[in-house]
């Protein structure tokens, strides 16, 4: 077992322990997200929203680093978080809470970040 840290956890390496399905899950995930009808961010906020209100941490983080990275601007994530919070009424609205904090202080980490890597800093 192994930690890890960005969840705080202590998680079993489940790639070594099933390869196979582990790929398998990979693979379906890489192309149910993919662009299609829907834009991949569509789809991934999509999946946020579904992971606020079955209250999955590990899942919230996760889709919220892909939105950020898919471009999802904050007026995008609080337009679908607000879908969520609709159908979760209030265990939905702390949720949502948690999930736009953490959009604020990656997108906020991003900036610092490309800030401090710029010639003039």
């Amino acid at each position: 077992m192994a930690r890890d840290t960005r969840m705080g956890m202590i998680t079993v390496d489940l790639a070594e322990l099933s390869p196979e399905i582990h790929d398998a899950l990979a693979h379906i995930r890489e192309v149910a997200y993919a662009d299609g009808i829907f834009p991949a961010k569509v789809k991934v906020l999509t999946a946020l929203a579904i992971s606020t209100i079955i209250k999955c941490e590990p899942c919230v983080r996760m889709y919220v680093e892909k939105a950020i990275a898919l471009g999802v601007t904050r007026e995008e994530m609080v337009e679908m978080l607000n879908v969520a919070m609709a159908m979760g009424g209030c265990p939905g609205e702390a949720w949502v809470h948690k999930a736009l904090l953490l959009y604020e202080s990656q997108v906020q980490r991003r900036l610092a970040t490309v800030s401090s890597d710029a010639c003039c800093a």
